[in-house]
């Protein structure tokens, strides 16, 4: 079975951009995602106590969506 893009061991994953970062990670229960031993920038990791509450869930997906989109589109 395929895991779930977006979700690293039992932390949730966020593309916040670089620009969102600081005040991402002023938030409870959110650090650098750090996957290669080096932080992605504008990426973090969520811990399921940061999502635990429907309204802590909400808030960092609108985050994420607001910033997805603000990139452009792919190239085919």
């Amino acid at each position: 079975m395929q895991r779930p893009r977006g979700v690293v061991g039992r932390d949730l994953v966020f593309r916040v951009g670089p620009e969102g970062l600081r005040d991402a990670l002023a938030r409870p229960h959110a650090r650098p995602m750090d996957f290669t031993g080096r932080p992605l920038k504008g990426f973090v990791y969520v811990g399921p106590a940061g999502c635990r509450r429907g309204v802590d869930l909400v808030h960092w997906v609108r985050r994420a969506l607001a910033f997805v989109g603000t990139l452009p589109p792919k190239a085919r």
